[in-house]
């Protein structure tokens, strides 16, 4: 699975325990109708990748959503999502356009006056 959207936030590398355990976070803003600010963990030797990423870049996101159990000391059971990143590529053009040929100005594009409503295309949809 993949998110895709603009980096919010980009927290520091944690490390959790006697072992080590490293974690990163990642704050993904998503662009649609109702944007949504996605939460992904990179954990480990993950937590790298977002070395060279800033807030405000455009970015494509490969996760995966990891669930587990917990039993409280009551005894009741409880269930918990997280989203892992695994993956993350750069959606920005890096050369600013250098390799994009020219857009010729408006004006050299003539409009289209001999159209007819009765002409049929031979197109097949």
């Amino acid at each position: 699975m993949e998110v895709q959207g603009k980096i919010k936030m980009i927290d520091e590398t944690k490390t959790y325990g006697n072992n080590g355990f490293r974690k990163r976070e990642l704050v993904v803003t998503t662009e649609e109708q109702y944007p949504q600010h996605i939460l992904v963990e990179f954990v480990q030797d993950k937590c790298d990748l977002l070395n060279n990423y800033s807030v405000g870049q455009m970015v494509k996101v490969s996760i995966n959503l990891r669930g587990r159990e917990w039993v409280n000391p009551q005894g009741e059971t409880k269930y918990f999502n997280s989203i892992q990143g695994w993956r993350i590529e750069n959606l920005q053009e890096e050369t600013s356009g250098e390799n994009m040929p020219p857009v010729p100005p408006m004006e050299a594009f003539e409009p289209a006056d001999n159209l007819k409503e009765e002409d049929h295309d031979d197109l097949p949809f």
